[in-house]
């Protein structure tokens, strides 16, 4: 043994991950997904436009 041990071992390289293959399942699953979140930005951006859903009306305060 030799007084260089000291310290953090480095951990052993990982094999790189394989891409897999995707099957029309997957890609059918992937493009429902693209097409939910265009369509919830489309809903974003048309209620930012309107003001606050809320009319208001009279307010309490918590004075009595």
């Amino acid at each position: 043994m030799s007084g260089r041990d000291g310290g953090k071992k480095k951990p052993l390289k990982q094999p790189k991950k394989q891409t897999k293959d995707m099957d029309e399942e997957d890609l059918a699953f992937k493009q429902k997904q693209k097409e939910e979140q265009k369509k919830l930005a489309e809903m974003k951006t048309k209620a930012s436009g309107k003001g606050p859903l809320t009319g208001g009306g009279i307010k309490k305060s918590g004075k009595k």
